[in-house]
């Protein structure tokens, strides 16, 4: 079977115009014979607005309640999206995470995926419908509805692509492609033709905004193609592989920037054997993902330990700290929500001598000042002022030559 996967943002289905138009691209390509798998995101700014509706409530809802209520915004666009299917002609049909088998883990916001079973969707495309499911969510062997965390769509998509044997998977974003760096911050950044999983896997997880890191993860283990394209235009877009064929001999191959995280800081903790294992096993437990650690030199037997976490889980982390310091008899719990992370992605850097060097002179030369670095083999990383966020972009950018009049 000639099965292709589609998955269409919030962006692409923000209001009726644009899903008519989603509607009329589907059935051009169920035109050229492919049978089709349609995964969609909650409309415009739906799940924010939901979340704000909680908050509304409750500053701390919980979080079975919350993916009860977030699940509701891709049920909604996926049953208009089957509506306005079936006014050009064609048969459709729309499904919820769970009733196309998509089992999770208990983890409620943050679920992983267990197993997709796909026979309904399978049923459906050999009746010849055209099958539209609900994005970001599925259910536990409890039939609790859960969901997979933010842009946890692309996650959706990427996971029916292998469970059903398709082809390939498109995602469809208001961008054409993924780009050097936010075009909206530099708009002469340069569109990617190719791009490999582990390079966007890491700008994903550093912070562009283009496709969830788990669904990049997904990707490569299973070797799955993924076309990053446009649905308001018809141009190619950027595909992400295992081996990228790069003409030119770029060092790196984007600049991302994260604003969404926070440092904490465990003041005058015991400068002991296992503390810091438990300092941040405690965060495990609690399913917080912990980035840039620092801990300062002891001097006195004490030493003070700072660490990113991502703003959503701001409130938690400070909880448990507060909670975890006051049994080992350690200081006060700071947080810094003022902070930005600024970071250079390229396999390039593996061969490439002084690449941090000229991503530190990039910040000097705007007298931005450097608060935490963390690298990996593909990546450097620097936790900097949220003031000073954009600047440093555009100054890396061009420090390295991205644009496109490079």
């Amino acid at each position: 079977m000639k099965v292709l996967v589609q998955k269409f943002g919030g962006s692409s289905v923000a209001n009726v115009d644009r899903i008519k138009n989603v509607a009329r691209r589907v059935v051009s390509y169920r035109k050229k014979g492919w049978k089709l798998v349609v995964v969609v995101s909650a409309l415009g700014d739906t799940t924010d607005e939901l979340i704000e509706l909680a908050g509304q409530i409750t500053s701390e809802p919980p979080a079975r309640e919350m993916d009860m209520l977030l699940s509701t915004g891709e049920q909604i666009s996926c049953s208009l999206l089957a509506m306005a299917i079936e006014e050009l002609g064609y048969d459709a049909i729309s499904f919820t995470g769970g009733q196309v088998g998509i089992m999770t883990d208990q983890t409620h916001t943050k679920a992983k995926i267990v197993d997709i079973s796909g026979g309904r969707i399978r049923k459906a495309l050999q009746e010849g419908r055209i099958v539209i499911v609900a994005g970001f969510q599925g259910v536990t062997q409890d039939q609790d509805i859960t969901t997979l965390g933010r842009g946890g769509s692309d996650l959706t998509a990427v996971a029916l692509a292998k469970a059903i044997g398709a082809r390939t998977c498109e995602i469809y974003t208001d961008v054409e492609g993924v780009y050097t760096t936010d075009p909206r911050i530099v708009p002469e950044s340069r569109k990617l033709n190719q791009i490999t999983y582990d390079e966007m896997l890491e700008m994903a997880s550093l912070g562009a905004q283009v496709m969830q890191a788990r669904s990049i993860e997904v990707a490569k283990k299973f070797d799955i193609p993924i076309h990053v394209r446009s649905s308001f235009s018809t141009t190619e877009g950027t595909l992400i592989l295992k081996e990228a064929d790069k003409m030119e001999d770029f060092v790196i191959s984007g600049v991302t920037l994260n604003k969404n995280e926070a440092k904490v800081t465990v003041c005058d903790v015991p400068d002991k054997p296992g503390i810091a294992a438990k300092l941040f096993r405690e965060l495990s437990r609690e399913g917080i993902n912990v980035d840039t650690i620092v801990q300062n030199v002891s001097r006195t037997g004490f030493t003070d330990v700072s660490f990113t976490v991502s703003l959503a889980d701001l409130s938690k982390t400070k909880k448990v700290m507060e909670k975890f310091s006051s049994k080992i008899r350690a200081g006060k719990v700071l947080e810094d929500k003022d902070i930005a992370r600024v970071s250079i992605v390229g396999v390039g850097m593996k061969t490439h001598p002084g690449v941090a060097a000229g991503m530190f002179e990039a910040l000097a030369q705007k007298k931005i000042n450097i608060g935490m670095i963390t690298t990996s083999e593909i990546s450097i990383s620097c936790i900097i002022r949220k003031k000073d966020a954009e600047k440093a972009v555009k100054s890396i950018h061009a420090k390295f030559g991205l644009g496109r009049q490079a």
